[in-house]
């Protein structure tokens, strides 16, 4: 039952009192003696700069021979630091040095209070180096929990960054740092980045764009090069594949390809198969065919994917087009070489371990990759352009963190004030086709403020006639500059693009989704990886699972998906609570839920898990051993096929997909037959299992189409999702909404769009009305309501569902591999305090709330033994008081299981 608001009152207040005397006892350090600069080497010991120009000051440096974290690294190097009220000392919010202004602590508390986490426009960032690093790398941890390895060098720099660091770098390199380095010159403001991002482009800009696209072909199916007299294949291409990222002219794209299928042989072997293909028609043809749902191992008669395959270099050898080992024979360029990756591994095929290792190769010491395929050892020149390509084959292929946030920093510190880039140091403006490349890069790994101002930046470019001109200095369209940009116009990241033809876009307003994800991902909504219903300490593992669904389906906030694959995977055990993920699953309990463990095991498809072993658990065998062999009331059972204690056509369409998606073709043959015979005469599902009491649902209905729609191979299941979607089509109201619980709901309306865009090619007009109905219930803040006509204010699970729906993305088919390829074992996370302020930034340049931090745990070393004391007890403390809230507003075991 509810705690009774008097008694919640007084535990609530006790709580505060203790954290604000804890808090107010603990957050001014003592400064410490330095051990000598140049004891520190490559080798042992750590250094530290603390970045004090924005006061008028300089680059000051100190060293630690034996540090233990990087909160004791800046104390033992000399420097003394405050804390706030509200986060305690790890929260690093003033730093002073007795070698600057008499020990003053900057921000002084005229300008910053240090009560509650500064904004993240101002505070104290953390960044680092490990030995021979050149660019900085935002800590994921906070300085009480990172520990920095020998010879690392680490910095904090006053201003403004984000949770994923990628603005506000130092503007000093690590090797400055360094014990033989010279610490810059001082200056009265830091180097500027970007500034915000401007204008951002528009629908009709980018339908504009594909436009002049068409009007530039020649047969309206391939571009000619006149001033040559012959067909330009490369181009052809290029437009192509522009018209598939508008989501328009499928007309035009569909004769493309037949087009481009027809000269196959004249693109990749231009002068026989006995030399060298043209790697760049091969790997460019083979994404082409993979975006527009073709095969690429069967396109014009040739399997592209071979052509890359087999003829990896083994060892240098001009004469068959290999400048060294790992090489594509004939590729001849870094952005061949990852656009060939790129191909391969959106084709579903691992490439070569030697390509993958050449690739790395080519970055350069700044985090750039190089401008041509040189060998180690020799001059790396950082282009903007190849290193966008890189990050997009970086990102498919998973893992490289290091790799890529190196490569980021490039990217972001190369970014000039208009979001443009150069095309090389010191050209005289940066260009069209630069940027948009570049920004590529930047779109695939969610980096996206820079995003956003590349965005700008090229929106700018637009022309009258559609086109982008090649730089601001120019006012005439280009084609290749415009078939180049379309895709960073329309914000769709080649390393995910996805556009079966027939699927045109919907007409009228859209949802703005990167605003939607940015609400849903805002501290207040999403802490350590996990949603909360109700209840601070509560986490709802369901919930947390439609929201990681909905960062897959846009390809945003990577990091944040990944935390909550890891949460969910670690068990999602938060503090004292006695409610984790097993609880929820029941495995290997009398009362499995065959629904949770159904979406659980799809989160780590989606994700790039393995279901097998996902959190401990088969999921897959699980869900083969919780299929009913008949009726049993008493184990859970309406039906043979159901699963046990799947009491609704949501959760019993969840357990096929996922068994479908795993190969379990046979293991699911009885739940699939199953959801069938749930079918009504008139195409719709109910709710509810049994299904004798429930009525019609609009989403059961679309939820079972996803499921069915996976067996392509089965008439009756193709049969079915007709049926079901023919009916799903009539429930459309006249405001473009679908009906829900209460009133036209954007949960149930979102779902109709990912049912209806199955057969989006017949259902094009009510998509089209269902988005726009959709983005009529987005709120200024980005989220969304539950209902029209309803209490208006963003809601988290109805935002979760649109911003998944909207995409039109089946669950079925829905992949955002964030899985790095390791296999760690993950810590539970440590539980958030309930006054944790909305849109704070991460603590000195720990994990932000929605980031779950390695290791679970902050260590504590080097706090004196009387913090560490009183921090213990209010741990307990506070543990203790959140238990027995909990215990006493803990709703009943169904709600919480509840898998949808």
């Amino acid at each position: 039952m509810p705690i009774p608001a008097r008694r919640s009152s007084r535990l609530w207040a006790s709580l505060a009192t203790l954290i604000t005397l804890v808090g107010t006892t603990v957050v001014v350090s003592v400064p410490a003696a330095a051990d000598p600069l140049d004891s520190c080497t490559p080798a042992s010991g750590a250094i530290v700069a603390v970045d004090f120009r924005p006061w008028g000051g300089q680059v000051l440096r100190g060293c630690d021979i034996t540090p233990t974290t990087g909160f004791d690294l800046l104390h033992e190097a000399g420097f003394t630091t405050t804390g706030t009220v509200h986060d305690g000392p790890g929260f690093i919010c003033r730093i002073g040095s007795a070698d600057f202004d008499a020990g003053t602590r900057y921000p002084k508390p005229d300008q910053e209070a240090c009560e509650l986490t500064p904004p993240a426009t101002a505070y104290w960032s953390y960044w680092f180096a490990v030995p021979g690093q050149q660019a900085w790398a935002y800590s994921p941890l906070g300085a009480m929990a990172k520990v920095p390895g020998p010879g690392e060098v680490q910095a904090w720099v006053y201003g403004g960054t984000d949770i994923g660091g990628s603005t506000g770098q130092p503007s000093f390199t690590p090797d400055e740092i360094r014990a033989a380095g010279t610490t810059p010159t001082p200056t009265a403001t830091p180097t500027a980045g970007p500034g915000d991002p401007g204008a951002q482009p528009t629908p009709a800009q980018v339908a504009a764009a594909a436009s002049y696209l068409v009007g530039k072909l020649t047969d309206g199916d391939h571009v000619y090069d006149a001033d040559w007299e012959r067909i330009d294949f490369t181009r052809t291409i290029a437009v192509a594949t522009a018209l598939a990222a508008s989501g328009g002219q499928d007309a035009v794209l569909t004769k493309m390809l037949d087009y481009l299928a027809a000269h196959v042989d004249a693109m990749v072997f231009p002068d026989g198969t006995a030399a060298p293909p043209h790697q760049y028609s091969a790997a460019s043809l083979s994404l082409l065919a993979t975006i527009t749902r073709g095969d690429p191992r069967a396109f014009g008669g040739r399997d592209l994917l071979a052509v890359l395959t087999d003829r990896v270099c083994a060892a240098p050898d001009p004469l068959a087009g290999c400048t060294a080992k790992g090489d594509f024979a004939g590729s001849f360029s870094p952005l061949t070489h990852s656009l060939a990756l790129l191909a391969l591994r959106r084709a579903g095929v691992t490439p070569p371990t030697s390509t993958v290792e050449r690739l790395v190769q080519w970055q350069c010491a700044g985090g750039g990759f190089a401008d041509s395929l040189i060998s180690p050892g020799e001059l790396c020149t950082q282009d903007p352009t190849n290193t966008g390509m890189a990050l997009l084959a970086l990102t498919a292929l998973g893992g490289h963190d290091a790799v890529i946030t190196a490569a980021i920093s490039y990217l972001t510190a190369a970014q000039q004030p208009d979001g443009g880039f150069l095309p090389y140091v010191g050209a005289a403006g940066p260009e069209t086709y630069v940027t948009a490349i570049a920004a590529q890069g930047l779109i695939a790994t969610a980096t996206t403020r820079p995003a956003a101002a590349a965005g700008a930046f090229l929106a700018a470019r637009s022309t009258d006639d559609g086109g982008l001109a090649a730089d601001p200095g120019n006012t005439q369209s280009d084609l290749v500059v415009t078939s180049g940009a379309v895709a960073t116009l329309a914000g769709r990241s080649l390393a995910a693009l996805d556009h079966p033809l027939g699927s045109e876009p919907p007409q009228g307003p859209t949802p703005d989704l990167a605003k939607g994800v940015d609400w849903l991902v805002a501290p207040k909504q999403l802490i350590d990886g996990r949603y909360h219903e109700s209840f601070p300490g509560h986490p709802d593992f369901g919930l947390s699972i439609d929201g990681a669904f909905a960062l897959a389906a846009t390809g945003r906030e990577d990091a944040k998906l990944r935390a909550i694959a890891e949460f969910i995977r670690g068990g999602g055990k938060v503090g004292d609570s006695e409610f984790t993920v097993d609880g929820w699953l029941g495995i290997d309990t009398s009362y499995p839920s065959g629904g949770a463990i159904g979406k659980v095991a799809l989160l780590a498809q989606v994700t790039g898990y393995d279901p097998r072993t996902f959190g401990g658990h088969d999921l897959v065998a699980a869900l083969r051993d919780i299929t009913c062999t008949g009726v049993d009331a008493a184990a859970g059972c309406a039906a043979k096929g159901n699963y046990r204690y799947a009491t609704s056509v949501f959760s019993q369409a969840l357990g096929v997909m996922a068994q479908v998606r795993a190969g379990q073709r046979q293991d699911a043959t009885s739940p699939v037959e199953y959801l069938k015979q749930l079918q009504r005469g008139n195409g719709a599902f109910p709710s509810l299992i049994p299904a004798e009491s429930s009525g019609d649902e609009v989403d059961s209905t679309a939820m079972a189409a996803m499921a069915l729609a996976l067996l392509t191979d089965d008439p009756a299941a193709t049969a079915a999702v007709d049926r079901a979607l023919a009916w799903l089509a009539a429930q459309q109201k006249a405001d473009g909404g679908f009906p829900g619980a209460a009133g036209n709901s954007t949960n149930s309306t979102a779902l109709a769009v990912q049912g209806l865009t199955l057969r989006r090619s017949a259902y094009t007009p009510q998509i089209g009305k269902a988005v726009a109905f959709l983005a009529g219930q987005q709120n200024p803040d980005g989220g969304f309501n539950v209902t029209s006509g309803g209490q208006p204010g963003s809601d988290v699970r109805a935002s979760t569902q649109v911003i998944s729906g909207a995409t039109g993305l089946s669950f079925g088919d829905l992949l955002r591999d964030v899985h790095d390829g390791g296999d760690p074992t993950p810590s539970p996370s440590a539980s958030v305090s309930p006054s944790q302020s909305a849109g704070s930034p991460p603590a000195s340049g720990g994990p932000g709330p929605g980031t779950a931090a390695p290791g679970g745990a902050m260590p504590v070393t080097g706090l004196p033994l009387v913090m560490m004391v009183v921090a213990a007890a209010a741990a307990i403390i506070v543990g203790v008081v959140l238990l027995l809230l909990a215990r006493q507003r803990r709703r009943d075991d169904g709600a919480l299981g509840n898998a949808s």
